[in-house]
């Protein structure tokens, strides 16, 4: 699994809640993790997986993301 930006503690015990992107299920709100210049990191605002790509779960309007990872959004960190 891939690091989100942590800091400190046991980073496989600590993002084990976060789930490979390939099984993120549709129609749920969901906390996204990203790849861009800056590495890993989540997503501000809940999306939602949904046939024709990913939406902000707010507004509906698709959002233009390739996510590596999903949790369900409001999970937290152990550690957080």
């Amino acid at each position: 699994m891939r690091e989100i930006k942590a800091e400190g503690g046991d980073r496989a015990q600590r993002f084990a809640m976060w789930q490979t992107i390939l099984n993120a299920p549709f129609f749920h709100s969901l906390e996204l993790a990203v790849l861009d210049d800056d590495g890993m990191h989540a997503l501000v605002f809940p999306c939602r997986r949904a046939v024709d790509g990913w939406k902000d779960a707010t507004t509906g309007y698709l959002v233009d993301v390739e996510p590596t990872h999903w949790r369900l959004w409001g999970e937290q960190d152990e550690d957080a």
